[in-house]
């Protein structure tokens, strides 16, 4: 048994740690999207495969047996390329995804399809914004230049956005309630702009924005490709071992089809 991680979220981290704990052969694999990716506890590699093809090379090359998508759930691509890449070899695959965020009781929650969407839906008068959706998408709000945007990215871009009125904070979740209670206020945001990411690392925004009454235009998820799914590293455990024969150390644990 030889396990690729397709990783860059919390979830994949877990599973990383699970699977030093136990040692399985397994390898981390970043797509680069940030300058210093956190460490892992197994051999990492950083950096894109060149599509299907060279995800199926690769996983040939190295001999991988299991392969698991736990990148960010809109990482829409690298999950397609996954599934395709997957088939092709006729190696077994699993995402580890997130739930997604449900509304709650005193949200002012607008769900859109998409960022299109989003930035139509900041047509109006000018407001403060967090801006909480990563950097490639940035420039698409140029479109709304009205608006005085703070932005909240692991790393600074290399390039300024083409926003008139912009500030740009360096962070890296997970947050808290009080430091984005904190945030919020200390900017007069009026209005948050997110993805429905999920999980706990990054909700903290949409709890303070409930606190303070702030409106936020949801992001929705892209539609994953039809694939096996289960949200906690239990479950991937348990298909590892009852998929095939369990690797050194590999037991099912108690509980490990919870959540699937």
């Amino acid at each position: 048994m030889k396990i690729l991680i397709l990783g860059g979220t919390t979830e994949a981290s877990s599973l990383a740690t699970a699977l030093a704990e136990r040692e399985v052969p397994a390898l981390f694999s970043y797509a680069g999207r940030v300058s210093t990716p956190k460490p892992q506890p197994l051999p990492t590699r950083v950096g894109g495969f060149g599509g299907v093809a060279g995800l199926a090379a690769f996983l040939t090359e190295q001999g991988i047996t299991h392969l698991v998508d736990a990148t960010h759930p809109f990482a829409e691509r690298m999950s397609r390329n996954a599934v395709a890449a997957a088939s092709h070899s006729g190696i077994p695959l699993i995402a580890l995804t997130r739930s997604p965020w449900a509304p709650q009781a005193g949200d002012r929650c607008t769900p859109v399809a998409d960022v299109e969407a989003a930035v139509q839906a900041l047509a109006g008068p000018p407001q403060r914004i967090l801006l909480a959706i990563g950097r490639q998408q940035l420039a698409a709000f140029a479109a709304q230049p009205q608006h005085h945007y703070l932005l909240r990215l692991v790393d600074a871009p290399e390039t300024p956005p083409p926003l008139p009125r912009h500030h740009i904070v360096l962070d890296r979740g997970p947050f808290t309630l009080d430091g984005d209670l904190a945030l919020l206020r200390e900017h007069g945001i009026q209005r948050v702009v997110c993805k429905n990411a999920g999980g706990t690392g990054a909700i903290a925004k949409l709890d303070a924005a409930r606190r303070l009454g702030v409106p936020v235009v949801m992001i929705e998820r892209p539609v994953p490709p039809p694939r096996r799914e289960v949200h906690s590293v239990d479950a991937v455990l348990a298909w590892l071992h009852h998929g095939s024969a369990p690797a050194s150390g590999l037991e099912s644990e108690p509980g490990a089809e919870r959540g699937v």
